[in-house]
């Protein structure tokens, strides 16, 4: 890249810099209490843990684009490269597929565990979801790829299942109170579990789409 189009890139990033330097350097006024309104409406949000009532109730939309980003990544990553197991040289080792055997079902019930706990203590979808992903890659790399197939032809409902019940979600409660997921104290706790349980599979299934897509681009190299 050289000429006109190396100058404008030289502007434009010129101008972001000074954009953030102005930013960071203007005077920050006093606001709300933000923890005091947090206690105050914990006990309508359907959870005792105030991060999970933020990110979940609160300011649930700030999930719902988080898993949007995951299924644009995923996207990015198909673009370039279909479902491949990993490939390597040496067959799978005895070590290997007994280390597996012991640790898949500890690893699922870990990450069922993190997303029951999330309503209470730290844990939830996300940290579920890369565990569970632990868990698919690691049969993967023991060679259980028998199922890869069903998940190559069912990856985009699986990933984007999430999102889907998130947006059922939001449209529901937009149209009941006027209000984008706006949940009902009454139905909080509930509608939570069920966005965080059907976003904990679609995590787990794009993050082990997105560990699947990785090979086929080291190969094609630049």
């Amino acid at each position: 890249m050289k000429g006109p189009a190396s100058a404008a890139l030289a502007l434009l990033l010129a101008g972001l810099g000074a954009l953030l330097a102005w930013t960071v350097t203007r005077p920050v006024a006093p606001g709300r209490d933000v923890p005091a309104l947090i206690a105050g409406s914990l006990a309508d949000s359907g959870v005792s843990h105030p991060v999970t009532a933020v990110l979940l109730n609160f300011r649930g939309y700030d999930t719902l684009l988080e898993l949007v980003v995951l299924l644009v990544a995923l996207a990015g990553v198909r673009c370039l490269a279909p479902l491949a197991p990993p490939r390597g040289g040496a067959p799978v080792g005895g070590v290997l597929r007994e280390l597996a055997s012991l640790l898949l079902p500890v690893l699922v019930l870990v990450a069922l565990y993190l997303l029951w706990a999330g309503a209470t203590r730290p844990g939830g979808a996300f940290q579920g979801g890369a565990l569970l992903a632990a868990a698919g890659i690691l049969a993967l790399l023991a060679g259980r790829d028998r199922f890869l197939w069903r998940f190559e032809h069912r990856l985009w409902p699986l990933a984007s299942l999430g999102v889907g019940v998130f947006l059922a979600v939001a449209a529901a409660t937009l149209g009941a109170g006027g209000v984008l997921l706006g949940l009902p104290p009454a139905h909080a706790g509930t509608l939570i579990l069920l966005i965080e349980s059907v976003a904990l599979f679609s995590i787990a299934v794009t993050l082990v789409a997105l560990f699947l897509g990785t090979g086929e681009l080291e190969d094609r190299g630049p």
